[in-house]
């Protein structure tokens, strides 16, 4: 069949796909035959040797190679979110920060949703694409989800906090890297203080080993309660299943209202 001209909706599609899937930059404009030119000989290699840099002068840092390229010293992170003193200046400071390389390909900072002044706070792992076009986490097919698990013991967005670990996409929904996950965490710190939730749940094991420093998988880790102090603020701290993981195990969904029930318990409700 011989290749046609795609429409407007057919392209559109493609692009969906593509952003999707966590393409963010062209390589080239023009197509290449790669079976045209495995058939040339390659010529021969040649090595090439870089010219050694300049010396910097004293008290200057060094260029990097592209801006955003790294992520920043966890500790300027830190001694920046520590500045914030409302959730207002600390998502002004993170709408402002470029030290985490997330940023670069994000569409939207994903902050928090809910009420600050509620008793509980969840914290997930990551933004995934709905999250990112909408700035808002769990507002997927994963946050409809925990929508009707909160409804089921008697709360709602109004009643609850919600964050991530890292408040920008990974592209591809990949799983953040150890250093995005330290330039971000001080950020996160700063935020669980500022609510002082009385119970914070973590969804996930990658939320829970973040939060509880630890490398016990989520089945194991799930439904054990603990006191968990972050600053100045101490709380009753519980991990359970991320409501992804229920999307693709629905019969974990048995111990998942088991730590909702033990969650209701803990609020007094």
């Amino acid at each position: 069949m011989a290749n046609r001209q795609l429409n407007r909706e057919e392209i559109l599609a493609a692009l969906d796909w593509y952003v999707a899937a966590g393409v963010d930059i062209a390589v080239g404009e023009v197509p290449v035959d790669r079976f045209a030119q495995s058939a040339i000989k390659p010529a021969a290699s040649v090595r090439r040797v870089l010219p050694t840099p300049a010396p910097q002068p004293v008290g200057r840092p060094a260029p990097a190679a592209a801006a955003g390229a790294t992520d920043a010293d966890p500790d300027q992170a830190r001694a920046l979110a520590a500045s914030a003193g409302t959730l207002d200046q600390l998502r002004e400071m993170l709408a402002d920060f470029d030290g985490c390389g997330l940023k670069l390909r994000a569409t939207n900072l994903v902050f928090a949703d809910g009420n600050p002044e509620a008793d509980i706070m969840l914290v997930g792992e990551a933004p995934g694409r709905d999250e990112d076009l909408q700035g808002k986490p769990f507002v997927g097919r994963s946050g409809q989800l925990l929508d009707r698990m909160l409804g089921a013991i008697g709360l709602d967005r109004t009643k609850v906090y919600i964050a991530n670990t890292v408040p920008w996409r990974p592209p591809g929904n990949r799983t953040p890297s150890p250093s995005e996950v330290a330039v971000c965490l001080p950020f996160l710190y700063r935020q669980i203080e500022l609510v002082a939730p009385k119970v914070l749940v973590a969804l996930g094991g990658a939320s829970a080993s973040t939060l509880f420093e630890t490398d016990t998988g989520i089945t194991r880790l799930r439904g054990q309660w603990r006191d968990l102090t972050i600053g100045a603020h101490t709380m009753r701290a519980v991990a359970t299943l991320h409501p992804a993981y229920l999307l693709r195990q629905p019969a974990a969904k048995r111990l998942a209202w088991q730590d909702l029930l033990s969650i209701k318990t803990a609020l007094g409700q």
